[in-house]
């Protein structure tokens, strides 16, 4: 088993205090930042950043349905991750200045792939697919911030 890891970015306009702020509110704002690939979104535990628990689905491909049980921890400031208690994946997020009223957001997730020819297949097309996912999550989450 190899490691696959997708990453995807974006500079938002807006401070970066704020763009984090919208991120760590699973129980308000994180959910409307979602596509159609996030199904049956619920926040178990807490709901603002460190120590929330949170469940959704999501569908990565129409046959690729993770059932997602995240613990969000803050490591370090501007640092959101999110360790999914069902399988070995884990997103993190960075938000950091951009300059001036601007913030970049860092979006890095990392799983355990499949081995053999599912697994070439898997760390060659499953990053680009998932950082497409997250691509439309950050333009909601401009469109949100940036008002």
């Amino acid at each position: 088993m190899a490691q696959v890891e997708a990453t995807t970015e974006r500079v938002i306009a807006a401070d970066a205090e704020a763009v984090f702020d919208a991120l760590a509110d699973y129980s308000g704002t994180r959910a409307k930042l979602l596509p159609e690939h996030f199904s049956e979104y619920e926040v178990r535990e807490g709901g603002d950043g460190e120590g929330t628990l949170v469940h959704w689905k999501l569908q990565a491909t129409s046959k690729r349905v993770r059932d997602c049980l995240l613990e969000v921890s803050e490591p370090t400031d501007g640092e959101l991750v999110e360790k999914d208690r069902n399988s070995s994946m884990v997103t993190t997020w960075r938000v950091t200045p951009a300059g001036e009223g601007k913030s970049r957001v860092v979006i890095t997730t990392v799983w355990n792939g499949a081995g053999g020819i599912g697994g070439f297949f898997e760390r060659t097309f499953a990053p680009k697919g998932l950082a497409r996912i997250y691509d439309a999550v950050l333009a909601k989450l401009a469109t949100e911030v940036e008002k």
